[in-house]
């Protein structure tokens, strides 16, 4: 996310409000894995692109019964507390001209950097949808898995 002001402004107080509760959202979630946090409980303080003013959310999700990995993410970001949220981000937030969301498959139990997802939204930028990085819209399973696999080996990273 681009900020549209520095996170201390008035017009970035309702996005900081919110950060604590969507993150607990997220954290009691089906198929909810890890977050990427600094000290703070969230990672606003972390930077990708040397850009001090994009700030990073990398996470990742896990299979489970009845949720693959991509659902359980598909359903905390467009249908909970986070909806309601991500509606209101050009309040917050500026347009990013190129892909600024990034899924890929690590092995379970990494905690991905955000030196990965600077790799992997190069490459999405560069080469568009691959099973390197990919987009909800055009997901790829995970590496040995069929196209439509019942148990995935691993974990989904969005960064």
């Amino acid at each position: 996310m681009r900020l549209r002001a520095a996170l201390d402004s008035p017009e970035l107080a309702a996005f900081v409000a919110a950060l604590d509760p969507v993150n607990a959202v997220a954290e009691t979630a089906p198929g909810f894995v890890w977050r990427l946090k600094a000290a703070d409980g969230n990672s606003t303080s972390l930077r990708i692109f040397d850009d001090p003013m994009l700030i990073v959310n990398m996470s990742t999700w896990r299979s489970t019964d009845l949720l693959t990995a991509l659902d359980a993410l598909a359903d905390y970001v467009y249908r909970s507390a986070h909806t309601a949220i991500m509606r209101r981000r050009r309040e917050f937030a500026l347009a990013i001209a190129e892909a600024y969301l990034a899924l890929w498959w690590v092995p379970r139990g990494h905690a991905p950097t955000i030196a990965e997802a600077e790799q992997r939204l190069r490459h999405l930028r560069a080469h568009g949808p691959t099973p390197f990085a990919f987009g909800m819209k055009t997901p790829f399973p995970p590496p040995g898995a069929s196209a439509a696999p019942a148990v995935r080996d691993g974990d989904a990273c969005e960064g």
